[in-house]
């Protein structure tokens, strides 16, 4: 059971990570893509700046149910998140949201192509392991013995 500590941690890690892979429908199927991910947990969503022009914003006009995969594998850290997203021209928000890597993309946060991905959780799930030279440890340990590896915690939670 999920509580305010695994909450908390949810977003942590999200913070933490930061790059996410975005998985939307496109008919039948499924696409995934890096996304730079900003969490804002007192607005209970994860915004990203994305392109007019770009075929995910269409997909999710159609599907607007995505999942986003966090990971750290050197650190054996994940968080997987459903939800709905939605797309605006929140020039406002364009602009609090701006970052310099967002130049890499676009001229500035003016640009009248840029647009906002918001991502509202439904919920989360979580794993979060000391490492993976202890979760090795751990795992080699158990083989040994009839106990199960202690690879860390995870938890479903309701966002």
């Amino acid at each position: 059971m999920a509580n305010d500590t695994d909450l908390e941690r949810v977003w942590g890690l999200i913070d933490r990570i930061g790059f996410c892979m975005l998985a939307s429908r496109d008919g039948n199927d499924i696409r995934s893509r890096p996304m730079s991910a900003q969490a804002r947990p007192a607005d209970n969503a994860i915004y990203f700046l994305t392109d007019v022009n770009n075929h995910k914003d269409d997909e999710i006009k159609s599907y607007p149910e995505i999942c986003l995969a966090f990971a750290d594998a050197g650190d054996q850290k994940y968080v997987s998140l459903s939800g709905r997203a939605e797309i605006s021209n929140d020039r406002a928000l364009i602009e609090e949201l701006w970052s310099i890597p967002a130049k890499a993309w676009w001229d500035g946060p003016d640009d009248p192509s840029i647009r906002v991905l918001k991502f509202t959780p439904k919920d989360a799930q979580y794993w979060d392991s000391p490492g993976t030279v202890a979760s090795y440890i751990s795992m080699v340990a158990a083989a040994f013995t009839d106990a199960r590896p202690a690879v860390g915690k995870q938890a479903k939670v309701r966002m």
